[in-house]
C-alpha cells in the first residue's frame, strides 16, 4: 500500500499547484476534476478491457516490418518509397514530428483538465500510460539495438523500428481507449496525428517505410497490452477483491509541513 500512497500523494500535490496558478473559473473546474479523480476510489478495473482480437492488426504490422529483413519484395518497397520521397521533396526538412509524437497524450490530459472525462480516473489513466510507455521503451530500444539497421540518411544503425512513430501511435491508442465511447472522432484525430508523425519521419529520411509500419504496430500493441494486464496489477497493488466494500476504504486530504497530500486507510 505504500506504493499506492506515494503515487496518490504525488498527483495530489501536482493538482494543488495547478489550481493555484489558474484563473478563478479554471480553478473551480480543475478543482472539481481533481476532486472527483483523486478523492474517490471507484472500482474502474472491471471496466478496463481490450478485445484480444484487436491485438492482431498491430501484431501484423510488426510482422510486416520484421519480414523486410528477409523478404526482398518488402524491402524493395522501402527503397521505392525512399526514391519517390527524394524526387517529390528533395529539400524537405522539419522537426514538427518531434512535437506531433506527444500531441495525443497532451490532448488527453488537456481534455481531462477542461472537464471532459475519459474512461478512467486520473490515477488509473496515468498508470496505464506509464505501463504502456514501459512496455514500449523496453521492446523498442532492445529491438533497435538487436536489428542494427542503417537509417536512410546514414546517421546511425538505430532505424528499426521508428521510435517517434511508436510513441505517437501509443498515444493515439491511449486517446482512443479513453474517449472512443464519447465519440470515434477522438480516435480519428489521434490516429491522424500519429500517421502524420510517421510520414514526416520518412520525408526527413530518418526511417524506412517498414520502420514506420513496425513502429506504429509496436506503439498500438504496447497500449493495448497495458489495458489488458493493468487490472491485475492494480488489484495486486490495492489488494482488491471482487467483493470489496467501498465503506472499508477511506481517502482524505491532508496538509502537513507546507505540502498537500492524501491519507489512505483500508480495513482488512
Amino acid at each position: 500500500m505504500k506504493k499506492l500512497f506515494l503515487i496518490i500523494s504525488l498527483f495530489a500535490a501536482l493538482g494543488a499547484q495547478a489550481q493555484k496558478q489558474a484563473t478563478d473559473t479554471t480553478k473551480k473546474n480543475l478543482g472539481d476534476t481533481i476532486k472527483k479523480d483523486l478523492l474517490t476510489a471507484p472500482d474502474t478495473v472491471k471496466k478496463l478491457h481490450s478485445n484480444p482480437l484487436s491485438l492482431v492488426p498491430p501484431a501484423a504490422m510488426i510482422t510486416y516490418g520484421g519480414l523486410s529483413f528477409a523478404v526482398h519484395p518488402i524491402r524493395r518497397i522501402d527503397y521505392y518509397i525512399r526514391g519517390e520521397v527524394a524526387k517529390s521533396s528533395p529539400n524537405f526538412h522539419s522537426k514538427a514530428e518531434s512535437y506531433f509524437q506527444f500531441a495525443p497524450i497532451v490532448i488527453v490530459y488537456g481534455l481531462n483538465f477542461a472537464g471532459v472525462r475519459g474512461k478512467n480516473t486520473f490515477i488509473d489513466r496515468t498508470a496505464l500510460l506509464g505501463l504502456s510507455s514501459t512496455i514500449l521503451g523496453i521492446t523498442g530500444l532492445s529491438t533497435k539495438h538487436f536489428t542494427h539497421r542503417l537509417r536512410p540518411n546514414g546517421s546511425d544503425y538505430l532505424s528499426f523500428p521508428s521510435g517517434h512513430t511508436a510513441l505517437a501511435f501509443m498515444g493515439a491508442e491511449f486517446m482512443a481507449q479513453e474517449f472512443d465511447a464519447k465519440s470515434p472522432l477522438y480516435g480519428v484525430l489521434a490516429y491522424t496525428i500519429a500517421t502524420t508523425t510517421g510520414v514526416f519521419r520518412m520525408y526527413n529520411r530518418d526511417h524506412w517505410f517498414s520502420d514506420v509500419v513496425a513502429g506504429a504496430g509496436l506503439g498500438i500493441l504496447s497500449t493495448k497490452a497495458a489495458y489488458l494486464i493493468y487490472p491485475a496489477i492494480r488489484n495486486w497493488v490495492t489488494h482488491g477483491d471482487k467483493k470489496a466494500d467501498d465503506k472499508n476504504t477511506m481517502i482524505t486530504p491532508m496538509y502537513q509541513d507546507g505540502a498537500f497530500g492524501l491519507s489512505f486507510a483500508k480495513q482488512f
